[in-house]
């Protein structure tokens, strides 16, 4: 095969299609099967200068990760109103999450699949990314259940143990969406709510679960307390 041709084009725009090619190609084959060679052919350069201007590929990987991640994050935040009612909020946020995910469907194997299965320091870069969403969860949740029920004592481990699972349950649904034909973001979002607005409404309205023996124990108390008055 002859030498790619490249068009002069300012460095930032020659790299983003140098990303655009990775994303793709890592989505498709995995990083160990992906090829410097066909990365460089679908970005239309010579793979010199994708060395040239990406190092390696493992370094080329990290570039994908970060520039995944941080449009994911900005995707989720964006996706949030804070004028609206918290399952609102909620909706918005997943419905952002499942659409962009939908959307860069070898972004998101990439993120959640490839940079997760060949260890350090990739999945510490998905490890950032997954603090920053759970972090934003957290205190959307926070927020919005010590206002429900004016409770500044909430405590935000519980809540922050509510996010993490949160968040883990979406990216699994996520994945089972983008591999499941006629699944859309709005009924992924949806799957999503249903599955977890039951649970935060009653936090949210200062009605936690709990073991059955705790609420036979707090029943017992209110009985007693009853009687002695």
């Amino acid at each position: 095969m002859g030498a790619v041709k490249t068009k002069r084009m300012p460095r930032a725009v020659r790299e983003q299609q140098m990303l655009d090619a990775a994303v793709h190609i890592f989505g498709q084959r995995g990083y160990r099967a992906a090829s410097m060679d066909e990365i460089a052919e679908l970005a239309g350069v010579s793979k010199p200068l994708v060395y040239l201007y990406l190092n390696s590929k493992e370094d080329l990987f990290t570039a994908c990760i970060r520039r995944e991640a941080e449009a994911l994050v900005e995707a989720v935040r964006a996706g949030v109103r804070r004028d609206l009612p918290a399952d609102r909020q909620l909706w918005e946020g997943l419905g952002a999450f499942f659409a962009h995910t939908a959307r860069n469907q070898d972004a998101w194997s990439v993120l959640h699949l490839q940079a997760r299965t060949h260890g350090e320091p990739f999945a510490a870069e998905v490890a950032a990314m997954r603090e920053e969403i759970v972090a934003f969860v957290t205190q959307l949740i926070l927020a919005a259940a010590r206002e429900a029920h004016r409770d500044p004592d909430l405590p935000e481990r519980e809540v922050a143990g509510l996010a993490e699972a949160l968040v883990g349950a979406a990216e699994s649904l996520a994945a089972w969406a983008n591999a499941t034909p006629g699944v859309t973001a709005r009924q992924a979002a949806a799957t999503m709510m249903n599955f977890a607005w039951a649970g935060l409404g009653d936090l949210m309205a200062g009605r936690p679960w709990s073991p059955p023996e705790e609420r036979a124990a707090a029943q017992a108390e209110e009985r007693a307390g009853v009687q002695v008055e």
